[in-house]
């Protein structure tokens, strides 16, 4: 334990040490996320399948359609947010995913719903046609691809997807470093 009381009293030695720890711990953060993707299960909300089969066939048809492992790491944690709010669960799940990922994977996330609302915004008296205003980004077409071809088709209760367990050694692999704080 560090012995500063104040972060204005702290010294180098003590941040080097805390450093230190925080680097070798972080395989928690992978082991915390799949525990979070499990808890999942308990989030149905009146879909056809609860939120944990959903990110397991969201992940799997990004992970068989040649997804890099960032994306499809991505496509099976896009809706741990639920766990806290649905309203904003975009926002949630792509500020754990950003220290670990590529900007354009965190967009995916970030603004997935806009490229959802596509298929539902008209029943709730939304504007379908959000995603429009992300034309031009770089990330659209990643974004436009996970929403069509992945996120909004994995609600098959006979689709067959992979386990979590096939998932966790990749979720493993992008936690354990960080690409920025």
């Amino acid at each position: 334990m560090s012995s500063f009381t104040s972060m204005d009293t702290s010294t180098r030695e003590q941040w080097a040490e805390i450093v230190d720890k925080t680097v070798a711990a972080q395989p928690r953060v992978a082991q915390r996320l799949l525990d979070m993707v499990r808890g999942l299960s308990e989030i149905s909300d009146g879909f056809s399948v609860d939120q944990l089969r959903h990110a397991l066939q969201t992940a799997t048809r990004a992970e068989r359609s040649g997804a890099d492992e960032e994306v499809v790491v991505a496509s099976l944690l896009h809706d741990v947010g639920k766990l806290i709010s649905v309203a904003n669960h975009p926002r949630i799940a792509a500020e754990i995913l950003r220290p670990y990922v590529r900007h354009d994977v965190y967009c995916m996330v970030a603004f997935h719903q806009d490229f959802q609302g596509r298929y539902y915004y008209e029943y709730l008296g939304m504007d379908p046609n959000l995603r429009d205003r992300h034309r031009g980004e770089t990330w659209y077409e990643l974004a436009e691809r996970f929403a069509d071809e992945w996120d909004q088709r994995a609600f098959d209760p006979d689709y067959d997807c992979e386990s979590l367990e096939h998932f966790e050694p990749m979720v493993i692999s992008v936690f354990a470093r960080a690409k920025s704080l």
